[in-house]
């Protein structure tokens, strides 16, 4: 036991110090599944074993699984982002937004577009390319520290719109097939939440910025700074809202009149593709090119989602996280605390709250629900708590949004970020279990 639990966190280390140093996270993570493997005694490959659990045919179980389930919502998800994003309209929105609140308020003009654009559907990859060039042109203009940007950037996307009521994301809708939910379980609690996210990160995040200044920091201007994005042939910033209002309000119709659970998401998607390429179909100079590159990033972002679910399949085969699992299970008090707390662990074992959730919600969600708890309070407390401790430095959007887009290092940005997108959250999810056992 004591061997598979340093295996288990030692798997875990090994998994966010080699993302940190720039490994494939497709090699990285069955690297560090197979030294979780060894170290429990789980045989290699099947041949090895009288039929039960091994390495190779577990770990492409887990793989194979997401992969079967979600692959048509990171498909169209990417495809809508894209056409969004190549159109002109993903930019006239951010735009508009950064336009109306100007350079006094940089840092909140930055997340709010990242909100809106998160909210309607948008990828949120697509987003942090999107509003990067404007975040940017903001900062400088302001003389703002530029590595505050990934955080602004994060808290934008991935913190009180990915995992409200209403979303569109993965993240709010994976709970549903196993919850019996709809997309807006828990709404008044979650309003309140969000509210309280939003303000308090803002807040929070603007004290960070202030501090930052009296100590001397200021913009650095580099020499492969992207050249200023032109806006002057963008399409009308409220005809780019048309597909993104369409999105929300096909998932409302489907999921919540109709209850078709998560394949609400898909026909959701569906719409806005074809309204957005419809609108926008003579801003496209090749859309088939536009298409094809969506294709591709759909099939690097599950991948990646991909390996971490199976490194999280060779988790829960352990002693090591069996026994953990049954402890947060046996919490003493309201059920919401130990479904938090295990949701808690786990997305931070698979750095990924989709991840973290695909791998949890099978094993938990019945426990919870055989012992009465309600179920639209599980889906959101599952919702928001899987929010946080996901955004560890190992993350695959952390990654991407300090390092690829950003041009920044984990060591001069991260802690802004894991701020606003691990501890505001975190927070978030205590209130929300609070207010769910006060009943409202």
């Amino acid at each position: 036991m004591t061997l598979s639990m340093i295996g288990l966190l030692g798997g875990l280390g090994l998994l966010i110090y080699f993302t940190l140093r720039g490994m494939n996270i497709l090699i990285a993570a069955p690297l560090c599944a197979l030294v979780v493997a060894l170290t429990s005694g789980i045989p290699l490959m099947p041949p090895l074993t009288d039929g039960a659990a091994s390495f190779t045919a577990d770990y492409m179980t887990g793989f194979a699984a997401f992969l079967k389930d979600w692959f048509i919502v990171f498909l169209l998800g990417a495809m809508f982002g894209k056409v969004m994003e190549v159109s002109g309209a993903a930019d006239s929105v951010a735009h508009w937004v950064v336009q109306k609140l100007g350079m006094r308020h940089a840092a909140l003009a930055v997340i709010l577009a990242c909100a809106i654009l998160t909210y309607g559907g948008v990828s949120v990859f697509v987003v942090a390319f999107s509003v990067f060039p404007m975040a940017l042109s903001l900062f400088k203009e302001a003389n703002l520290p530029r590595r505050f940007i990934p955080a602004a950037l994060a808290f934008g996307s991935v913190t009180f719109t990915m995992t409200s009521a209403g979303s569109v994301e993965i993240q709010n809708f994976l709970p549903m097939e196993h919850l019996g939910t709809t997309q807006f379980a828990g709404w008044r609690v979650s309003i309140v939440v969000a509210l309280f996210m939003a303000f308090t990160g803002i807040w929070w995040f603007e004290r960070m910025m202030a501090r930052a200044v009296a100590n001397g920091e200021c913009f650095d201007e580099r020499a492969d700074d992207p050249a200023q994005k032109s806006y002057d042939n963008l399409p009308n910033p409220l005809l780019g809202l048309v597909p993104l209002g369409l999105v929300l309000g096909t998932s409302f119709y489907f999921s919540v009149i109709l209850h078709f659970g998560k394949s609400s998401l898909i026909v959701a998607l569906l719409v806005g593709l074809l309204t957005a390429i419809g609108i926008y179909w003579k801003k496209f100079t090749n859309l088939g090119v536009a298409l094809s590159t969506a294709t591709f990033g759909a099939l690097i972002a599950i991948s990646n989602t991909c390996a971490v679910v199976g490194f999280g399949s060779i988790a829960k085969l352990t002693p090591a996280f069996h026994d953990a699992l049954a402890f947060m299970t046996a919490i003493p008090g309201n059920g919401l605390i130990g479904a938090a707390v295990a949701i808690s662990v786990i997305v931070a074992l698979t750095g990924s709250a989709s991840g973290g959730q695909a791998i949890a919600l099978p094993l938990i969600a019945p426990h919870y629900t055989d012992a009465g708890v309600d179920p639209d309070a599980l889906h959101r407390v599952i919702a928001i708590t899987s929010g946080g401790l996901d955004s560890l430095p190992h993350n695959g959007y952390v990654v991407t949004t300090i390092r690829a887009i950003c041009g920044e290092t984990h060591r001069t940005a991260y802690l802004p970020l894991a701020a606003l997108t691990v501890v505001i959250p975190f927070v978030g999810a205590i209130l929300a279990i609070a207010l769910f056992i006060l009943g409202l």
